[in-house]
């Protein structure tokens, strides 16, 4: 087990060595489980909106993913929506994802030796995954940390998988998944009267443990690659 776990923000996680895990529980990654099980295969990881327009022109085939401030950005495929993600049929397609928090968190994550994005729907297979890479200390991400009074949906993950990592026993999620429904952006996709963030969306990122695959980053040619790995 790591000798030493830390937690950093987004804007301090360009300071972060060693296997670092960036959670994005509301809704980055957790659409991107959702995007891998409705068929994909690897998605482009990038901060900005001109820059997912660009690379979109050197990999025509590959569809637009993402938000801006939470709302679909006009001309991109598909909103930061697992709701909506889980009906595309994706198979064939790969996808270029830009969102506020998640994203931003891996890009800027650049003395990171091993990569990989997390959420509450592959918590386990990721903490299996970092038992079997035994590394000598671990960061975690907490992208929500950046928004005002925000973050404790993604401390709650990182918590759930340190527990995950620790404990003898498996621990009971569901005190976990409260903090989520409790959090400010919880609160927020339960609000009826907030629209552009559905609570199906809030429901499907509460489904803890999903799926059974974590996702690592490759870092290749300038590119942040997103898959699935069993």
């Amino acid at each position: 087990m790591p000798n030493l776990i830390k937690r950093t923000s987004v804007s301090n996680s360009g300071q972060a060595a060693g296997t670092v895990i960036v959670i994005d529980v509301l809704r980055a990654f957790t659409t991107a489980a959702y995007a891998f099980t409705a068929g994909t295969q690897e998605i482009l990881l990038v901060s900005g909106v001109q820059e997912a327009l660009d690379l979109q022109r050197q990999f025509p085939g590959y569809l637009l993913m993402g938000e801006v401030g939470g709302l679909p950005i006009p001309g991109f495929d598909f909103s930061n929506s697992p709701f909506a993600i889980s009906r595309a049929d994706l198979r064939g397609k790969g996808l270029i994802q830009r969102t506020s928090a998640g994203t931003q968190g891996v890009v800027r994550s650049s003395n990171a030796s091993r990569l990989l994005a997390a959420s509450f729907c592959v918590a386990k297979p990721t903490a299996r995954a970092l038992k079997g890479y035994r590394p000598g200390e671990i960061t975690f991400v907490i992208t929500g940390a950046e928004s005002k009074g925000g973050g404790d949906e993604d401390a709650a993950c990182a918590d759930y998988i340190e527990a995950l990592l620790y404990q003898d026993h498996e621990p009971d999620v569901s005190p976990y998944l409260e903090r989520v429904r409790h959090s400010t952006a919880g609160k927020i996709f339960a609000d009826p009267l907030e629209p552009e963030f559905p609570q199906a969306d809030l429901e499907y990122s509460l489904q803890a443990n999903r799926f059974d695959f974590a996702m690592e980053v490759e870092r290749l040619s300038g590119q942040f690659i997103l898959r699935p790995r069993w």
